[in-house]
Parts: structure tokens; sequence; C-alpha cells
């Protein structure tokens, strides 16, 4: 378990491909400053920004097997988390970025063309809007319940699909209340940047009711 920023650095540098770092730490001032426009994130979060944010984003490399083809989706970005941390730290990576609402889309985009990352490309629509197409990775924090969000995003998934949806505290119970064929698809692995939550990680394409 991650405590407190220096370790949280420690453990971003190693999920950080060359120069992943030196684009984080340029980064990190402009979401503070970006935040104070916009409401991207919660202000007494950025005291621990390391943990709460970078390191919470990039944990989810580890759990991704080595030989996933095909793009990352990102659903629901927000301020860029857990899909613009991952794009700044490994910027090789195809990621998409899915967001609606469009201030966010125009802060992500500038992000974007600020550090140049070829491979992040940003779709600016409501889900429902984006054309269907087969990921390697899905990830969402904070997007939706995780029934309507499967039922929404399942049409991105093949059977090699992998799912890190960050959950909080409420990932085991959502989980519960989830169909048999969906539980077993699924189990919660610990956070490294809080105790009292987990990430549910999945494999496959739902099988929805």
């Amino acid at each position: 378990m991650i405590e407190g920023e220096e370790q949280a650095r420690e453990f971003s540098a190693k999920r950080c491909e060359a120069g992943g770092m030196e684009r984080l730490n340029r980064f990190i001032p402009m979401l503070v400053a970006e935040n104070e426009r916009q409401n991207l994130v919660s202000k007494p979060s950025l005291q621990s920004v390391w943990t709460r944010h970078i390191a919470d984003s990039l944990q989810l490399w580890d759990h991704v097997p080595r030989e996933t083809s095909g793009p990352w989706l990102d659903l629901g970005t927000g301020a860029g988390f857990p899909g613009l941390a991952l794009a700044l730290a490994r910027p090789a990576l195809p990621i998409i970025l899915v967001e609606s609402r469009k201030r966010r889309v125009e802060w992500l985009e500038s992000i974007s063309s600020e550090f140049d990352l070829k491979n992040c490309r940003i779709m600016g629509c409501r889900l429902e809007s984006v054309d269907t197409l087969e990921s390697g990775v899905i990830t969402a924090r904070a997007f939706a319940p995780l029934g309507k969000l499967l039922e929404l995003s399942a049409r991105f998934s093949t059977r090699s699909t992998t799912w890190l949806l960050p959950k909080g505290r409420s990932g085991a119970i959502e989980l519960a209340e989830q169909p048999s064929a969906i539980r077993a698809m699924f189990h919660v692995e610990q956070s490294a940047t809080d105790p009292s939550a987990g990430i549910l990680v999945g494999k496959g394409r739902p099988a929805l009711r």
C-alpha cells in the first residue's frame, strides 16, 4: 500500500516510459491552474495529487496482460484520469479518451497538443455516439454504476478485452448485484492507493440480460 506522496512518486516512476515522469511533473501545475477555472478534481485531493490521481491511474497498468492488442478505451475521462495520466506516462500506448463535457474536452485536447501525444485520441461526445471498435482494454473511473457501464460499453469488448474499473468502496457491492455470468467474469483487486478501495478486473465480453 502506498503511504505518502514520495512513495506515490516512486511507484509512478516505475510505470513510466522514458520521459514519463518529466511529463507528469509538468502536467501537475497545469492541472492545478485549470482547476481554478473549472472544477476538474476536488481541491483537497490536489494536496496528494500523486497518490490520489497519478499513482491511482498508473496502477491499472499492472493488471494489463503484455500481449494485449487493440486500443485502450477510457470512458468518461473527465480531468484525465486514468486515461490522460497513462498517455503521459506511456505515450506509445494507443489510447482513446471519451468525454462529453465541452470544457473538459478542450482541456484534454490542450494537454494532448502540449505534450504531442500522437497516440492519444480524444472523442468529444457521449459514449453512445462513438463508433463501435474492438478495444484491448476498457477503463472507467466514476463513470456509471457497473450494470449501466457494461450495458453502454459491451459493444467495444471482445473475448480478450481486459476491463479495469476503479470502484472505490462500492466495487464488491456493485459486483454482487450482477447476474452470475458477470460475477464470474470479474474479481476485485485491492487498490494500491486506498485501503478501502477496489478495482474490478475482468476479461471478455459481458453476457448481458
